[in-house]
């Protein structure tokens, strides 16, 4: 069983206010080579981290390159997972360190492969993500609560919060660490039991 679980995240957060990030932006095509999760961190967003592709280079003014801005939420603009469907842009912000993205849209398929993946995203109003903004621009040591079991995302020194949507069964399988079959595995008890009591 998955020793990974999501409840309660508090951190600061990294700020991508760009519109409509696609997949290949997120890892770019030529990293797939690879079929394990692991590695595919260092090539986040790799074009823009880097000119040249040159890890010696890094771009100052893109954002995971200034040390300002860290933590384990990545908050970004409208549209976030947009283009192919590769699983490995979850795995790249996952490898990387990143917990919750926050945005006010995300593909439906990219949706699906973070969540498959214990990467939470956080679907809030477009007034709300631009409070979000604000708030880690105006001070970079901001911290936003994640509260999975009630499903709101909070900023903490002014009390600002905001409900979110999440499917009930990927929320029991982020809060218990399972996967399709661990989760599976976790009905065995109550399986047996409905047998038992219906035994003819």
């Amino acid at each position: 069983m998955s020793k990974r679980t999501i409840r309660h995240i508090v951190s600061t957060a990294v700020p991508l206010p760009i519109e409509n990030i696609d997949t290949d932006q997120i890892i770019p095509a030529r990293f797939l080579k690879a079929t394990t999760r692991e590695g595919f961190g260092k090539n986040l967003f790799r074009d823009w981290r880097y000119e040249n592709d040159d890890e010696n280079k890094p771009k100052k003014d893109f954002v995971l390159n200034n040390p300002l801005y860290k933590g384990s939420i990545l908050v970004a603009g409208k549209n976030f997972g947009c283009g192919s469907s590769r699983e490995h842009a979850a795995w790249a912000l996952v490898d990387y360190g990143f917990q919750v993205v926050v945005s006010s849209f995300f593909a439906d398929i990219f949706k699906n492969n973070a969540l498959n993946n214990f990467l939470l995203p956080v679907q809030v109003s477009d007034a709300f993500l631009q409070r979000l903004f604000d708030a880690i621009y105006q001070d970079p040591n901001t911290q936003i609560e994640v509260d999975l079991p009630q499903q709101q995302l909070r900023l903490l020194a002014t009390g600002e919060a905001e409900y979110f949507d999440i499917n009930l069964y990927k929320k029991e399988c982020l809060l218990n660490g399972y996967d399709d079959i661990d989760y599976l595995l976790s009905l065995d008890a109550a399986i047996t039991a409905y047998e038992k009591a219906n035994e003819k």
